[in-house]
């Protein structure tokens, strides 16, 4: 469930982009979906009473349960009874269940797995609310993440040489709201409640959308809609153009409500072929409606959208395996205060916030010395980083034998590595699509890019399927064929993507050359001119660099 709905998340970024581009302009797109994810935000802090795990044993029913949350080495599971309740463990290679204080629950001492049953009891309700807010997230991304990314590079000129390190500082600015949700809203989930940290994200959420109307004045109409007279034109009844634009949001809403409570049903080689032909129309389309220059740089973009894919299938483990790992198999305790393992992703963002404006920087000054790496070189640097850090991680787990717990530093260490590919990648490959793909098309391109992050994230879920173990009431029943799994998947994902950075820096010199970055080295002006003597179209919307600020 996880895996399809991030992958919804980024998929349906590419409607919103296409929206966008045509009809509302980015500045609407964006307002629309922050609205969206307010909602959406607030939905999850309804919760109910929680889900129950029943354990039938010769015709008797049990709750099992925990006496805390998060997984911390002080959270028990428990087995309850009408007549008390007991801490339960189990024996290695968990085969029985053995009760700390059998006479309080009226059982024996020890009862072999195999003598009892379990199942999930939920609250049908609270859980159509979890889905129908999910599916309201998904939306509100759908009409923001491309678009707010498409007024940034609105805001620089084709050849600005400021623009890779403008990205780089937009996505430390996203990354402290990363940052602060990650300590403040997992610290409430765990201590107080899930409901309180999923309410304290959508008040986050509305203070975005608050300042986000309030700054609209410094846009400079980069984000106005191409034709505003067309939004008023009537397509049925009394709903015109703009408001059939907000109607595909409510019909996302529902679609994506559909698959995420139905996510087991969606195949994976659906996923794979939706991936192909979104490939073949990007292909399609720069033969068919672009030549020259603009085919070449549209060819560049669409290999960037496609290099992402290995980076976010491995990266995205942090939100589902890397996260459950650091609650069930790593020592969290940091000075003596044992820290809930949902804080431990504040990591990632504390780390883009630290070391976003040093790459900044340092791009700018190789830059200036004509050192600056290549952009294909840098995603090649990105991919085999983030397979660098899962061996890193792998060689900490070994380290403590097979039912240790691992090092809490090697967690530092593995979100460590993976900061510092992600700033090779992310950020970089924001700018290099909103610059090589034409203006007309930008936002429909950037919509790609989301899509194949989406695809990459189910991606990932298939990856964090394979470290699955066993669990009763949460908590897992074989540690050491749990960490064996971890390490085996782990290990062989790390080895592959190490293995496709190397060829992608081997075919980085190709990619560059596709780009055709002489033309805007010698005049951006110039070259844009140039592009349209040759019947290009790519001057079109597209602003020449400029003195002072961006936003000036």
């Amino acid at each position: 469930m996880y895996g399809a709905y991030t992958a919804l998340v980024y998929v349906m970024t590419i409607i919103g982009g296409t929206l966008a581009d045509r009809y509302l302009g980015q500045r609407k797109a964006v307002t629309f979906g922050a609205i969206l994810l307010v909602l959406g935000h607030f939905g999850m802090a309804f919760e109910g009473e929680g889900s129950k795990e029943i354990l039938t044993y010769q015709g008797e029913e049990y709750q099992v349960t925990l006496n805390g949350r998060g997984g911390g080495s002080d959270v028990k599971q428990l087995i309850v009874s009408d007549s008390g309740s007991s801490v339960i463990t189990f024996n290695e290679g968990a085969t029985q269940m053995l009760i700390a204080d059998p006479a309080a629950v009226g059982l024996p001492a020890s009862i072999p797995t195999a003598n009892y049953t379990t199942r999930i009891e939920k609250e049908q309700l609270f859980v159509n609310i979890l889905y129908l807010s999910l599916a309201l997230i998904i939306a509100g991304v759908g009409y923001l993440k491309a678009n707010i990314s498409t007024i940034v590079g609105a805001l620089y000129g084709l050849g600005d040489p400021r623009r890779d390190s403008g990205f780089t500082l937009f996505y430390m600015g996203i990354n402290l709201g990363s940052f602060l949700s990650s300590i403040f809203c997992g610290y409430l989930g765990i201590v107080y409640g899930w409901k309180y940290g999923f309410g304290l994200a959508g008040f986050g959420m509305l203070l975005g959308l608050v300042v986000f109307v309030w700054g609209q004045k410094w846009l400079d109409g980069h984000a106005e809609p191409p034709d505003a007279e067309k939004l008023k034109k009537a397509v049925f009844g009394p709903v015109n153009v703009e408001m059939a634009c907000y109607l595909a949001g409510l019909a996302i809403v529902a679609f994506s409500m559909l698959i995420v409570m139905n996510s087991h049903l969606v195949p994976d080689w659906f996923v794979l072929s939706l991936g192909i032909g979104v490939f073949l129309f990007l292909v399609a389309y720069a033969v068919t409606k672009l030549a020259g220059v603009e085919r070449s740089r549209m060819f560049a973009a669409i290999y960037f959208v496609l290099a992402q894919i290995p980076f976010w299938a491995l990266f995205e483990q942090a939100g589902s395996s890397l996260n459950l790992f650091t609650t069930r198999l790593v020592d969290k305790t940091i000075f003596g205060t044992e820290v809930p393992a949902p804080v431990f992703q504040a990591l990632n963002a504390g780390f883009i916030f630290i070391f976003a404006p040093i790459i900044a920087w340092m791009w700018i000054a190789l830059a200036k010395r004509k050192m600056e790496p290549s952009t294909p070189v840098k995603f090649s640097i990105g991919v085999f980083l983030v397979g660098l850090g899962f061996l890193s991680l792998v060689g900490g787990m070994k380290a403590t034998g097979e039912a240790g717990m691992t090092a809490v530093y090697f967690v530092f260490l593995i979100y460590w590595v993976h900061t510092m590919g992600e700033l090779m990648l992310s950020p970089v490959g924001l700018s290099a699509v909103t610059k090589m793909a034409p203006a007309r098309v930008v936002g429909m391109t950037m919509g790609a890019w989301f899509l194949y992050s989406g695809l990459s994230n189910y991606l990932a879920g298939v990856i964090a399927r394979g470290t699955g173990a066993e669990t009763i009431g949460g908590q897992l029943t074989d540690v050491v064929a749990a960490k064996a799994t971890y390490a085996s998947v782990y290990t062989n994902v790390a080895y592959v993507a190490m293995a496709i950075g190397v060829v992608m820096l081997l075919i980085s010199p190709i990619i560059k050359r596709l780009m055709r970055l002489d033309l805007m080295k010698e005049d951006p002006a110039h070259a844009l001119a140039g592009e349209a003597e040759l019947g290009q179209p790519g001057a079109e919307g597209v602003h020449p660099p400029h003195k002072g600020q961006p936003a000036e």
